[in-house]
C-alpha cells in the first residue's frame, strides 16, 4: 500500500516537473470543489480549451479527425445548460482532452477533492486490479475478505462487465493506447471508479477462478479499513520508485537501480544532478573494481525524469555519441512561448538554458509552423568505462525518460532490453507545456513536440524487450523477474 501511494505521488510529481511552473491564478480551498459554475462560464472556458489545444498541441488530430473532434465539441457544448460543480467540470473537460488519445495532453485529476472525500472516511472499491490484454485480475485485495484470491479474474462488477467499466474509466484518462490507460489504472482504479459512480456501499463481484465462476459481495471501505487490511497481508516483493541502489549479485553480475532521473531527495532542487552523478560514478567504479562481466540496470517502476541525469549513466557504457531522439519537432504557438517564458522568469540566470534556446526559436518561427530543435549528442565518458554485457530491465510501469534510456540502449546496441514492453512510448508526442483557462483556472497540459526515438522509427510505440520476461499478476514473495534474468545470464555464460 505504501509503495502504491508513493508511485502515484511520483507520477503526479513527474507531471508537475514536466510542465512549466506557473503561479496559479485561481487558488482554491478544500471545500471549493462543490462550487457551482454557471453555464455561461463553462461554455466560455470550454471554447478556450478547444481553441488552446488547436493552437498549441503538437498534433491534436493525429488519432482523431478534426471532424470527430468538432462533433464532440459541439455535443458537449450543447450539454452545458445548467450549473455543475467545479469537480464535475474538471472531469468533463478532461474527458474532452482525453478524447484525443495522447497521453501528454491532459487536465490532471482533481486529487484535492478526492483527498477531502477520503479523509472524511469516504469509502471506495478495495481492490486494485492487474490488467492484462483487457482482462482484469485481482492484483491487490484490501477488502479483508479471504474468499477473494489474488489472480482471480474479475468478470463483472455490480452486474456490468469489467470491459465496460474499463472503457468508462478510460474516458477520463489521456492515453495513446489501452495498454497505457490500463497500466495507469492499476494505480488509481478505485479512485477512477469513484469518479464515475460516486460512493457505493457494496460491490457484487463475479470472479472466474479456473473453470469456476463465483459471486462475492464486498463492502466499499475507508482508507483506514484498507490500511488495516493491508497490514494483515503477507509481505510481498514490491519495487520502490525512489530507491537508488548498487550491489553485486555475485562475483560477475552487478545490479544498478538508478531510481528516478531527477532529484527526488531535494524537491526544491529537482534538476540538481550532482548527488545522482556521484552515486552513478561510484557504482561503476565498484563494478569495474570487482571485474564484473555483466551489469543489470533496473528501470522497472521508474517514473523517468531528465536526460541530464541519465546521460552521465549511459556515458559509462556508450561506445559512440548518443542522444535520446533522432528528431525533436516543436510546433510554435503562443501557448508554448508563454509557458516557456514563465519558466525563464522563474530562473533568470538561465540565459544559456534549453528554455532560452526555445525562446529564440519562438521569436523567429511563425505560429503554427514546426521547427526541428537540434538535440545535442552526449559523448562517452573519457577514461574508464564498463565494457561488459549490459541488460536493462523494463516493465509496463517504466515511464517517460526511463523509456528513452531503454530506447537508447536498444537502438545504439549498448545492451539487451529485458522484461515486458513499456506502455509509455519511445516515439511520442511530449515535452509538455501548459496553459490555463480564463475563468476556472484549470491547467491544461499539452505536448509541444513530436519526439522520434533514436532509430528514426516514426510510429508511436513502446520499447519491446529483446528477452521477454512476464511480470506476475500477483506480487510475488521474491523478485522473480530479476531471478529469471540472472538465471538466464548464468546459463548463457556456460
Amino acid at each position: 500500500m505504501r509503495q502504491r501511494t508513493r508511485m502515484i505521488a511520483l507520477l503526479l510529481w513527474a507531471f508537475v516537473l514536466s510542465v512549466s511552473a506557473q503561479d496559479l491564478t485561481h487558488p482554491r480551498g478544500a471545500d471549493s470543489w462543490q462550487e457551482l459554475i454557471p453555464p455561461t462560464t463553462l461554455k466560455e472556458d470550454f471554447a478556450s480549451l478547444y481553441s488552446g489545444l488547436k493552437s498549441a498541441h503538437a498534433d491534436l488530430f493525429v488519432h482523431r479527425s478534426q471532424q470527430a473532434y468538432d462533433d464532440r465539441f459541439r455535443q458537449m457544448m450543447e450539454s452545458f445548460n445548467q450549473p455543475v460543480s467545479r469537480f464535475e467540470a474538471q472531469l468533463t473537460f478532461q474527458r474532452f482532452v482525453a478524447f484525443g488519445k495522447v497521453a501528454h495532453a491532459r487536465i490532471d485529476f482533481p486529487d484535492q477533492a478526492y483527498e477531502v472525500f477520503r479523509d472524511a472516511g469516504g469509502r471506495t472499491f478495495p481492490i486494485y486490479p492487474r490488467i492484462v490484454n483487457g482482462a482484469a485480475y485481482v492484483g491487490e485485495n484490501y477488502s479483508g475478505d479471504p474468499r477473494i484470491r489474488g489472480g482471480d479474474e474479475i468478470v463483472a462488477i455490480n452486474g456490468i462487465a469489467v470491459a465496460d467499466w474499463l472503457n468508462r474509466v478510460a474516458e477520463h484518462i489521456s492515453a495513446d493506447s489501452p495498454y497505457i490507460a490500463h497500466s495507469l489504472m492499476e494505480f488509481t482504479f478505485p479512485r477512477d471508479l469513484w469518479a464515475v459512480v460516486g460512493e457505493v456501499e457494496q460491490f457484487l463481484l463475479k470472479l472466474r477462478r479456473g473453470d469456476q465462476i463465483v459471486e462475492i459481495t464486498i463492502d466499499a471501505s475507508s482508507r483506514k479499513a484498507q490500511r488495516k487490511a493491508a497490514a494483515a497481508l503477507d509481505k510481498r516483493f514490491s519495487l520502490s520508485s525512489t530507491d537508488r541502489e548498487f550491489r553485486m549479485l555475485d562475483q560477475n553480475i552487478g545490479y544498478l537501480r538508478p531510481g528516478p532521473f531527477y532529484n527526488s531527495e531535494q524537491p526544491d532542487q529537482p534538476w540538481n544532478n550532482t548527488a545522482f552523478v556521484a552515486f552513478v560514478d561510484q557504482s561503476f567504479e565498484q563494478l569495474i573494481e570487482q571485474n564484473a562481466k555483466q551489469l543489470i540496470i533496473d528501470l522497472r517502476a521508474n517514473p523517468g525524469g531528465d536526460n541530464s541525469f541519465s546521460d552521465p549513466m549511459l556515458a559509462w557504457i556508450a561506445n559512440r555519441p548518443f542522444r535520446f531522439c533522432s528528431a525533436f519537432l516543436i510546433r510554435s504557438s503562443d501557448e508554448a512561448a508563454a509557458s516557456n517564458l514563465a519558466r525563464l522568469k522563474q530562473n533568470p540566470g538561465a540565459a544559456e538554458s534549453v528554455s532560452a534556446l526555445f525562446a529564440k526559436q519562438y521569436d523567429k518561427v511563425p505560429r503554427g509552423e514546426v521547427f526541428d530543435f537540434e538535440i545535442p549528442y552526449s559523448k562517452p565518458r573519457e577514461g574508464k568505462q564498463f565494457t561488459g554485457e549490459v541488460f536493462v530491465l523494463i516493465n509496463r510501469h517504466s515511464y517517460s525518460n526511463a523509456v528513452n534510456v531503454a530506447a537508447i540502449v536498444q537502438d545504439y546496441k549498448l545492451g539487451l532490453i529485458v522484461g515486458e514492453k513499456t506502455s509509455d512510448m519511445a516515439t511520442t508526442y511530449g515535452a509538455m507545456e501548459q496553459f490555463s483557462l480564463p475563468n476556472t483556472g484549470f491547467t491544461v497540459g499539452f505536448p509541444k513536440a513530436h519526439i522520434i526515438r533514436p532509430s528514426g522509427e516514426p510510429k508511436s510505440d513502446g520499447v519491446t524487450p529483446d528477452w521477454v520476461i512476464a511480470s506476475s499478476i500477483v506480487a510475488p514473495i521474491r523478485d522473480q523477474m530479476l531471478e529469471t534474468l540472472v538465471a538466464k545470464i548464468k546459463a548463457n555464460r556456460g
